[in-house]
């Protein structure tokens, strides 16, 4: 029982230290609209190399059967 005191102590301090951290986007308007647009462009690249690998594979998937 002489444990109960130190384990709610540390979770107090635990609550306060994450209460304290910053959980939000720090970046500005403007700099998140940046950001999201470089990481859409990304993933559109990233889709159309998908997109031309997958239209590659399935036009020759036919020769290789035998």
């Amino acid at each position: 029982m002489a444990r109960g005191n130190q384990r709610d102590k540390a979770r107090e301090k635990n609550q306060k230290e994450q209460a304290a951290q910053k959980n939000k986007n720090t970046q500005s308007g403007t700099e998140f609209a940046r950001t999201k647009e470089a990481q859409a462009a990304i993933m559109r690249a990233k889709q159309e190399a998908s997109a031309k690998k997958a239209a590659g594979d399935s036009s020759s998937t036919g020769d290789k059967k035998k």
